[in-house]
């Protein structure tokens, strides 16, 4: 991967707010020809600087979902290939949408999105309670949501 200048940083920071903006559109905002917008995305997908485009559903529809934020401690004495097979175990799992290695009390923080509290139940019981490397976890439930972005705000430097 090269580096990013100060137009790369602007176009992605743009596309991260509307991944379907054209490259007219984003060179109203970056002083570059929509060519050369569209060159300099083309090459930051290639390079992989832009992982996916995705589309965020609307609350009207994830409002309805039973959202879980799981705090997951291992074991001590677990061994890191058990704690990887917990991992990828997660990661293989539709509903569940993030999976963070924290520091702390816990080892684990898994947000999961559930049906209702029966899916949720399910869920757990097969995530949570029979894995060896699980020495206990803690599950509290979103009352609201007030911000949810995957924006990640780029300075200068950043792709250093």
């Amino acid at each position: 991967m090269g580096k990013l200048d100060a137009f790369d940083i602007q176009l992605l920071n743009l596309l991260q707010a509307d991944a379907l903006a054209t490259a007219e559109e984003l060179a109203r905002e970056v002083p570059l020809s929509a060519s050369a917008v569209t060159r300099r995305v083309r090459r930051l997908r290639a390079e992989g600087w832009i992982a996916a485009d995705t589309a965020l559903v609307s609350p009207r529809l994830s409002d309805r979902r039973l959202r879980a934020l799981v705090s997951v401690q291992v074991h001590e004495h677990a061994e890191e290939r058990g704690i990887a097979a917990l991992r990828a175990k997660l990661a293989a799992v539709p509903e569940v949408q993030m999976i963070l290695d924290v520091a702390g009390a816990n080892d684990l923080a898994v947000l999961i999105s559930a049906r209702d509290m029966a899916d949720y139940n399910d869920l757990a019981e097969r995530l949570f309670q029979n894995d060896p490397a699980v020495r206990r976890y803690e599950t509290g439930f979103v009352k609201r949501v007030h911000k949810q972005s995957a924006a990640i705000p780029l300075r200068a430097g950043d792709g250093d």
